[in-house]
């Protein structure tokens, strides 16, 4: 058995001392990339979602009603959704960098 086929010592991480871990580093790009593919992904199963939930119901909010299939209309009320936890979200970061602020 030679040195390089001697497992890490235990006081070393396992990865460091792979040949891979020393290769190439993950950059902004490829991230960007990845997170592309993975939306990608999501955008063709809501497509499939919305093609096969073609029911019309009626949907009415604030005194306004309509008719829509129901896959759009299930996919209006999550955009409807994350966009009431975005403006929450958005309103408790700029409280705490208020307070950031404000400590001497």
């Amino acid at each position: 058995m030679s040195p390089e086929d001697a497992p890490p010592p235990a006081d070393q991480p396992p990865s460091a001392a792979t040949p891979l871990a020393r290769g190439v580093p993950r950059t902004r790009i490829s991230a960007t990339f990845i997170a592309l593919i993975a939306a990608l992904i999501v955008l063709v199963l809501l497509l499939v979602f919305i093609l096969e939930n073609t029911k019309r119901v009626k949907v009415s909010f604030f005194g306004a009603s309509g008719h829509l299939p129901l896959g759009v209309a299930l996919l209006l009320a999550a955009v409807a959704g994350a966009l009431v936890l975005a403006i929450s979200g958005a309103a408790r970061v700029l409280q705490l960098r208020r307070r950031v602020r404000q400590r001497p």
